[in-house]
């Protein structure tokens, strides 16, 4: 099997910081990139997709959930860290659980509902750069 061939330029994707009874939900990418991490659901938005309908298609894709998209919570860039490696602008937003329960596709494999304000605890489950910081505001956002 070849090895997937990145773009020449960023790509735009989008994660949502999921609230359920005020806890929110981690997900563990079963594959690279961040194959082993915890992570928020998301992806790749799609040409001609709006940044809403490509966060509920992913997050639908993914986990199987319906959300009620609050608000931007902020955003990170990752940089190529290797020949190859992709380079991408993401977008995560703050989003309610509306419906259903979680059912991980092949992209994932664990999910985790956890309180905001454990995240600094947990040790010994490895996190995606500046995810705190993200679940953090979008907390603010779905509180206000």
């Amino acid at each position: 099997m070849s090895a997937v061939v990145q773009p020449s330029h960023p790509q735009i994707a989008v994660s949502a910081a999921i609230f359920r009874n005020d806890k929110v939900l981690l997900t563990r990418r079963a594959r690279s990139p961040a194959k082993g991490f915890y992570s928020l659901p998301g992806g790749r938005v799609e040409f001609g997709e709006s940044l809403h309908q490509a966060l509920k298609r992913e997050v639908d894709e993914e986990t199987g959930l319906d959300i009620e998209i609050v608000s931007l919570a902020g955003w990170r860039e990752v940089l190529p860290a290797a020949p190859g490696a992709g380079h991408y602008l993401i977008m995560s937003f703050a989003a309610r659980w509306a419906a259903r329960e979680p059912v991980l596709n092949d992209e994932l494999d664990d999910y985790r509902w956890i309180a905001p304000d454990a995240l600094a605890s947990l040790g010994d489950l490895k996190l995606t750069g500046g995810l705190e910081e993200v679940i953090l505001s979008a907390h603010r956002l779905i509180r206000a």
